[in-house]
């Protein structure tokens, strides 16, 4: 999967994922009222906004970006209605062509490991029949309880030909709290990216592994040094827009072939109506203020990578 994700990247140059991340306070009310109106003002309801919502968003980028990323906590906190939305937002958009990364950040050890790994990424079988759960492409994985906890995502990705991106540097204010604490001299993330890097080894594409990490756009240092301990490992940058982060920033996470770095906006794409810069297209057209801010983060990355003279070999 891996190897589609860079195919994807080159044919639109936009190293960029979308994240769908809905909220009540970012759905459009006409949205919400249609759906109320159909469900009743429920979970129910709203998840059938958050359908809606999302097939808007996915309508107006799909051309533009290779990759959306659904993080599932937003449809969790409506419920099994919510999951369900989830799924179908997932089903959406690979029907679409887009490859999915389920932002999920699951973490723990042997066998409720391997089931979460196997819910997202691989198949059960009942009764002879194989069947998928979330059917994600890539899924976010947490390493804080260190091999015990990953080792079973990399197995059904050696078996399902998918991937993972592990959390390395986040980009939240208080990661430093343990990310930057010092071990004989060295970061703690530092050392897990090393540990990133070497779990890849053995789950390699034609270019890079099926093996990721998460590094956050508002640390461009620190993604400086791991892009040097990473070299083959596609790093999933959040943090851009909203969480401040802009493409002068970014640079650092690329290698010079102009790849192993795809950046995450999600409230900087899907809520692009209610920030003042597109306001003109107004609440009923917030897919196509979408689109539009899709259009201007490429912008702003590829000017930047330009500057810095990283290209993609196409």
């Amino acid at each position: 999967m891996i190897n589609e994700l860079i195919a994807k990247i080159k044919k639109t140059g936009a190293p960029i994922v979308v994240g769908l991340d809905p909220t009540l306070k970012l759905i459009p009310k006409h949205l919400l009222e249609k759906a109320y109106k159909e469900c009743g003002e429920n979970p129910e309801g709203v998840a059938r906004a958050i359908v809606e919502y999302n097939k808007g968003i996915v309508d107006a980028v799909a051309d533009l970006v290779p990759a959306v990323k659904p993080q599932i906590a937003m449809y969790e906190q409506f419920g099994i209605p919510g999951l369900i939305a989830y799924q179908k937002t997932i089903r959406y958009c690979k029907e679409k062509g887009l490859v999915v990364i389920g932002d999920i950040k699951r973490g723990d050890i042997g066998s409720t490991s391997e089931a979460y790994a196997v819910g997202h990424l691989g198949k059960v079988t009942i009764g002879g029949v194989e069947y998928r759960g979330f059917e994600e492409d890539f899924a976010t994985v947490n390493p804080y309880l260190g091999s015990d906890g990953v080792k079973p995502f990399i197995e059904v990705c050696r078996q399902e030909k998918r991937g993972i991106f592990v959390l390395v540097k986040t980009s939240n204010p208080s990661s430093g709290e343990f990310q930057d604490q010092k071990i004989d001299g060295r970061s703690l993330y530092e050392l897990v990216g090393e540990k990133v890097a070497a779990w890849g080894e053995d789950l390699k594409g034609e270019e890079y592994s099926y093996v990721g990490a998460v590094v956050g756009a508002t640390y461009p240092e620190e993604g400086r040094i791991l892009r040097k301990l990473m070299p083959r490992t596609y790093i999933l940058v959040p943090g851009y827009g909203a969480q401040g982060g802009k493409g002068a920033d970014l640079v650092h996470f690329f290698n010079d072939d102009g790849l192993g770095a795809i950046i995450n906006s999600s409230r900087g794409i899907i809520a692009a109506y209610q920030q003042e810069k597109y306001a003109a297209y107004g609440e009923e057209n917030y897919a196509d203020a979408a689109r539009q801010a899709v259009l201007d983060m490429k912008t702003d990355i590829k000017d930047a990578l330009d500057v810095a003279g990283k290209h993609v070999r196409m």
